[in-house]
């Protein structure tokens, strides 16, 4: 937070008394697409994956969190109602939560929190934009090359069928693409 706002040393003890803190397994959900997302969540150590589940049971994934990011179904989370996303650890897992309750208690409580969220949820907003952009606008190939370069601290933590659905494409293609690359080299 320090990076976008700073507290005093007495909103920072309030802040901290209004967290939870909390470990999961992997494996294990911290959200399940049809319930409220009543927590935004601070990825502390460990991995999560946002994916949708289709009416054909087809998962697809829409974002990978790790340490420093923030991972809910943002959606559910604000207007609080069911979730369109799931959330899974991929790892043991440890998140810093804020219900929505509490930050709305603390919006009021430190005014300069509300403008912090209000970036982050700026930030990501953007950031989904582009991916939609990317996503229209650039080859199978292209898209795994900017995860790649833009994530790579991700690639080697995740399964490369989950990469896969996270790039739109089966996990056949993209192991084609794979291969092609090491030709290229």
């Amino acid at each position: 937070m320090s990076k976008y706002i700073s507290l005093t040393d007495h909103e920072v003890t309030l802040l901290k008394s209004k967290l939870v803190y909390r470990k999961y397994l992997k494996g294990q959900f911290i959200l399940q697409q049809g319930d409220v997302c009543k927590y935004a969540c601070f990825v502390v150590s460990g991995c999560t994956k946002t994916f949708h589940v289709d009416e054909q049971g087809l998962e697809h994934i829409i974002m990978f969190s790790i340490e420093d990011w923030w991972t809910s179904d943002m959606g559910s989370f604000i207007t609080q109602t069911p979730a369109d996303f799931n959330v899974q650890c991929l790892e043991n897992t440890e998140l810093i939560m804020f219900s929505y309750d509490t930050i709305e208690e603390l919006y009021r409580q430190i005014p300069k929190l509300e403008r912090f969220f209000r970036q982050i949820i700026e930030r990501a907003f953007v950031a989904s934009q582009k991916r939609i952009i990317r996503s229209f606008s650039l080859s199978a190939k292209e898209r795994f090359l900017y995860f790649r370069n833009q994530y790579p601290k991700i690639e080697q933590r995740i399964p490369q069928y989950m990469i896969a659905s996270y790039l739109g494409i089966t996990k056949e293609f993209l192991s084609k693409i794979k291969s092609q690359l090491i030709i290229e080299q």
